[in-house]
């Protein structure tokens, strides 16, 4: 999706027949500004986003950016001002709001996992436990805040779990039915497999012919025995309840990414307001 695409299906869910309440108040031509101020800490994100939301409704508005994204910010700070047609201004207010905020979550969130990883390679992953149709905003506040996305839908990765699995008829008939599937269709995508057991690891490894393992709702000892048999033949992903307090112990395994739906689906918003200046 596109933000001329999101901004024109926001402002129909919002906006139909008119802003009433700004019509029935303000003339028309009313001219004013308005300051996008921080009443949270964390980092922010989403201001490029803003900007683009802004001049989809208005390209004569003018927006000045005190903060850039990815910034860590502060209560009482201002992250850019706007200045412009009032009515415009109005009509963007909600929509900004509501995507910097829950980007700005987010990407703290976000930080907060990548940093509890610091010193060790492992890369902390998105997914797509999402919010429908905003995506494409949730992942870019992901990699705002130091992460990694992950595929971004069904389309770009082939992710064998564990009901693809069970469908199939069993790990080796997946996998073999996907690497078919590819070549039949000249496709050029990664496979990943999920696992639930070190028994189904080393299926998928006398299987071959993936990329990588995902290693699901393993214990640390476990997931430590895991890797160790992997060898670095294929990537391995850790996946499953991993928290902000067990995080580095998940990393210290040598597992090379830890995907975490956490990051998108049980966020808190930071705390923003637009302000008349």
């Amino acid at each position: 999706m596109t933000i001329a695409q999101f901004v024109a299906l926001a402002l129909q869910e919002d906006v139909k027949t008119g802003d009433h309440s700004a019509l029935s108040c303000i003339p028309a031509e009313a001219k004013s500004a308005a300051k996008l101020l921080i009443k949270d800490q964390g980092v922010l994100a989403g201001v490029e986003v803003a900007k683009q939301i802004f001049w989809e409704i208005n390209p004569e508005l003018n927006i000045d950016v005190q903060i850039t994204d990815g910034t860590n910010v502060g209560y009482g700070e201002v992250a850019f001002y706007v200045s412009g047609s009032v009515h415009s201004i109005l009509i963007a207010e909600r929509l900004v709001l509501n995507v910097m905020q829950r980007m700005s979550g987010i990407a703290t969130v976000t930080q907060k996992m990548v940093e509890r990883l610091a010193g060790l390679p492992t890369q902390v992953l998105d997914t797509r436990k999402t919010t429908p149709l905003l995506r494409f905003l949730e992942k870019k506040a992901v990699t705002i805040g130091g992460g990694t996305n992950h595929r971004f839908g069904l389309y770009d990765m082939i992710m064998l779990k564990d009901n693809h699995i069970d469908y199939a008829g069993g790990i080796e008939k997946a996998i073999l039915a996907a690497n078919s599937y590819l070549k039949t269709n000249n496709l050029d995508l990664k496979i990943e497999v999920e696992t639930r057991n070190l028994s189904e690891v080393e299926q998928v490894l006398s299987c071959g012919g993936v990329q990588r393992i995902m290693l699901d709702n393993f214990d640390i000892p476990t997931l430590t025995q895991a890797v160790r048999l992997i060898n670095n033949r294929v990537e391995t992903e850790a996946s499953g309840g991993i928290t902000l307090d067990t995080i580095r112990s998940y990393a210290e395994t040598g597992v090379n990414f830890i995907s975490v739906g956490a990051l998108t689906h049980s966020i808190k918003n930071m705390d923003l307001s637009l302000k008349a200046v």
